[in-house]
C-alpha cells in the first residue's frame, strides 16, 4: 500500500513515493545493485527475488516505481512473476504487455513526464499523468476511494505556489500527516497490519527529473510505521 505524490511541470517531473513492505523481508537501499544484467541502473533492490522498488537510470532520465494494488482474480503465488522485475524493465524501456504478476500500479518518468500502466489481473491500463500535483496509492490515480488522497492531495496541491524550497516543503508536509495514527486509513506513514497486510512504511524518496538532470535521494525510517 505505498504513496506516491507526482508534480509534473513544464521543466520537469518531480516525485515523493514512501515504501510500505514487510520489514522482515531483506532489501538494499539505493545502489547500482545489478551491474551485469542493467550496468548503470541505481535502485532498492528487494533482495529476495532481486528485482527493484523504485530504480532509475542516469543516463537516459528515466524513472520506475512500482505500487501494489488489488487483484480481480487472486492468483497463486507459484504461477506469478515478481512486480519487482517490471522496474527493471521498464528502465530498461519495456513495459508491462499482459503480465503474470499480481495487480499493480507502475509509474513510469521521464523530465517530459509521468504515466501510470495498471494491471488488476485481467485489464492493463495506461494513465497518462496530467500537468499538476496528483497522487495515487493502491487504487487509481487521485482515487477519491482512496482515505490518504482525499485527505492529502488538497494540501500538496497548495504547495505549487508556496515560496518555500522543494523537496523541503513536501518533506514537512509528509511529517504533518505523521500527525495521524499509522494505523488510520488517511496515513501516508502507515502500518498496514491492523488493515490485514503485514507491511509498515520503510522509507521514503524524493526524485527531480529534468533535461539536465535527474537526483534521487531516500531516507530510511528509524522505525518502521514511524516518521
Amino acid at each position: 500500500m505505498c504513496t506516491a505524490v507526482i508534480d509534473v511541470m513544464s521543466s520537469g517531473v518531480r516525485l515523493l513515493c514512501v515504501r510500505d513492505e514487510d520489514p522482515a523481508r531483506a532489501w538494499d537501499d539505493l545502489g547500482p545493485w545489478w551491474p551485469d544484467t542493467h550496468p548503470g541502473v541505481i535502485g532498492i533492490r528487494d533482495r529476495r527475488a532481486g528485482g527493484a522498488w523504485l530504480a532509475f537510470d542516469p543516463e537516459t532520465k528515466r524513472l520506475a516505481v512500482l505500487l501494489n494494488r488489488a487483484d480481480v482474480i487472486d492468483l497463486p503465488d507459484h504461477e506469478v512473476r515478481s512486480r519487482g522485475a517490471l522496474v527493471l524493465d521498464s528502465i530498461a524501456g519495456h513495459s508491462p504487455v499482459a503480465p503474470r504478476t499480481h495487480g499493480f500500479n507502475l509509474l513510469e518518468a521521464t523530465p517530459s513526464g509521468a504515466r501510470i500502466v495498471s494491471w488488476d489481473g485481467v485489464t492493463l491500463r495506461e494513465t497518462p499523468v496530467d500537468p499538476g500535483v496528483h497522487m495515487i496509492a493502491h487504487d487509481d490515480l487521485d482515487d477519491p476511494a482512496t482515505a490518504r488522497i482525499t485527505a492529502w492531495l488538497p494540501r500538496f496541491r497548495t504547495l505549487e505556489d508556496d515560496d518555500e524550497p522543494w523537496p523541503e516543503s513536501w518533506i514537512a508536509l509528509l511529517q504533518d500527516t505523521a500527525a495521524i495514527p499509522s494505523t488510520d486509513d488517511r496515513a501516508i506513514i502507515r502500518d498496514n497490519r491492523t488493515h490485514g497486510y503485514d507491511t509498515l512504511s520503510l522509507l521514503y524518496c524524493t526524485a527531480e527529473l529534468t533535461d539536465a538532470d535527474i537526483e534521487v535521494s531516500s531516507t530510511v525510517l528509524d522505525r518502521p510505521g514511524h516518521l
